[in-house]
């Protein structure tokens, strides 16, 4: 645990000093002077913090997820042999170059793809998957991770929150400019007050833009969702998703009944309802799984 928190803190100081030290070189730091806001400087700043995190955490992606989950690579040979061999098969056929394969130790029935691009990535499964699934199901799991990076899933999310991140840091310091002009004072004696208001607007709008960015880049999760879930089945098959699929909707069914939350990982469901439905990065089951059966 110790371990986990200082590499998330390491993290996080790696990618605020890199970003820190970018702003600093270009001069973007300094996007509002006396003459009132630089647009040009404050663009540049917003791009390289919306944008400048999103994408180291990307590259970090893989080591990340490797000491924090615990994976431990395999190969094709032992206990797991199974899981490689059938990584290798998916990947051959989606056209894209071999992962690297790890499990993981936990009760969850959970996988995951990760990695900074299609040739360097990692498709790693729980030992609670590999108890509770069959060959065939397993099977299907997998290849839906194979098709979220045969289709660049992780650089399109990542280019998406990137985006996004920008766009409302923006919005929310041109708000607070105007709304300090606006509501201050314009002598020289509440020119504090008015970076005050400043301030005070900007961050309520910073936290309401990235509420609505939430939503947005949720949205796009829920489309690739069922996206590799296509994928998924064109490379392993349509009944071996849909097997994957109701297995895991049991499990959560099992879950609820004995009121312990239906929080999984795995292939990535949320029983999110109503309006918190619109933050889920995944579509609910039953909706995977008709998709699924109507797909010719």
């Amino acid at each position: 645990m110790i371990k986990r928190l200082g590499l998330f803190l390491l993290t996080n100081i790696l990618i605020m000093v890199t970003i820190s030290i970018v702003i600093r070189i270009f001069g973007f730091d300094v996007y509002l002077t006396k003459a009132g806001l630089n647009y040009t400087a404050l663009l540049g700043f917003c791009l390289i913090w919306g944008t400048g995190g999103a994408f180291i955490s990307l590259l970090l992606s893989k080591t990340i997820a490797k000491f924090a989950m615990g994976v431990q690579e395999i190969d094709g040979r032992g206990e797991f042999s199974f899981i490689y061999q059938t990584v290798k098969r998916l990947s051959q056929k989606a056209g894209i170059p071999m992962p690297e394969v790890g499990v993981y130790d936990s009760p969850e029935v959970n996988a995951f793809a990760t990695g900074p691009s299609k040739d360097s990535a990692l498709v790693a499964v729980s030992t609670g998957l590999l108890q509770r699934m069959n060959s065939h199901e397993i099977e299907g799991v997998l290849a839906h991770e194979v098709a979220h990076i045969a289709n660049g899933d992780m650089v399109t999310m990542t280019l998406i929150q990137g985006v996004v991140n920008a766009f409302g840091m923006f919005l929310a310091r041109v708000i607070g400019y105007i709304a300090g002009i606006a509501l201050g004072r314009g002598d020289d004696e509440g020119r504090g007050n008015n970076y005050f208001i400043q301030w005070i607007v900007t961050f309520v709008f910073d936290i309401f833009f990235s509420i609505l960015g939430s939503m947005v880049v949720a949205y796009f999760s829920r489309y690739r969702e069922f996206q590799a879930d296509k994928g998924g089945a064109k490379l392993a098959g349509r009944d071996a998703m849909i097997a994957a699929l109701e297995n895991l909707r049991r499990y959560v069914n099992t879950l609820e009944l004995e009121d312990r939350g239906a929080s999984l990982a795995s292939l990535k469901i949320s029983g999110r309802e109503g309006f918190l439905a619109l933050f889920s990065t995944h579509p609910p089951l039953e909706e995977r799984i008709h998709a699924l059966k109507q797909m010719r």
